[in-house]
């Protein structure tokens, strides 16, 4: 048997036991989710068409994983003076394994186990205000281990975003915006990486132009074009 079911804004074939990503739902690893849009079923060629959905049809599945799909990269490019806008997506995504496909008002043979919230729910309130200490103190130290981790991590993190891509000179800096293509902005954006003078511009390789299209919002042809101007000011 197979069923046609609609989650996420998107319709998926299943049938039992397939392993499927779908866009993210609340639940926890191990829990039963019970997916009620179901758009059709059928087995073989005996198919039934919901309108749009089919009563008392419902499809569960088990929760194997919580995650995250791959970076979408969005590019928008104009012809303006350094108009360009990079935007990165990455879609938070639920891998379920499909348990049972379930008709006319069927009930779900297999739940999800109890949560700690409704175990402690069934105790006294004393025993629920001890639970809730021995928690809070189990939690105390994970959670100043978590910041000192967190921390330490970002500390090279941080170190490595301030430091610049080039070495300025010494010296007095030229104006890059004599240059066509530089304007304020990106004049600005250059001196912070190190870049603040026509020689400098001049005697780029093509292995810093791939370095500065990398790390900057800057195309390697516009690179280019910067140095052969900056090869003519230079000789001034």
């Amino acid at each position: 048997m197979f069923a046609v079911i609609k989650t996420g804004g998107k319709q998926y074939r299943v049938a039992a036991n397939d392993l499927l990503k779908i866009e993210k739902v609340e639940a926890k690893v191990g829990e039963i989710v019970e997916i009620g849009n179901v758009l059709a079923h059928g087995e073989g060629e005996n198919v039934v068409f919901g309108a749009p959905f089919v009563d008392g049809a419902i499809v569960t599945a088990e929760v194997v994983e919580q995650g995250k799909n791959r970076t979408v990269i969005a590019f928008k490019k104009r012809r303006r003076q350094n108009s360009r806008r990079k935007i990165g997506h990455r879609q938070l995504l639920t891998t379920v394994r499909i348990s049972e496909i379930l008709l006319g008002g069927a009930k779900p043979s297999k739940k999800a186990a109890a949560k700690p919230e409704a175990k402690a729910e069934a105790k006294s309130p004393e025993a629920k205000a001890e639970v809730a200490a021995e928690a809070k103190a189990e939690a105390a130290p994970k959670e100043a281990k978590a910041k000192k981790e967190a921390k330490a991590e970002a500390a090279p993190k941080e170190e490595a975003k301030a430091a610049p891509l080039f070495k300025a000179p010494k010296g007095e800096p030229d104006d890059l915006t004599v240059i066509k293509g530089i304007g304020p902005v990106a004049a600005k954006d250059l001196a912070e990486q190190g870049i603040v003078t026509f020689a400098q511009l001049a005697k780029l390789t093509d292995k810093d132009v791939a370095k500065i299209d990398e790390h900057m919002p800057f195309s390697a042809d516009q690179i280019k074009d910067w140095r052969e101007q900056a090869k003519e000011l230079a000789k001034k």
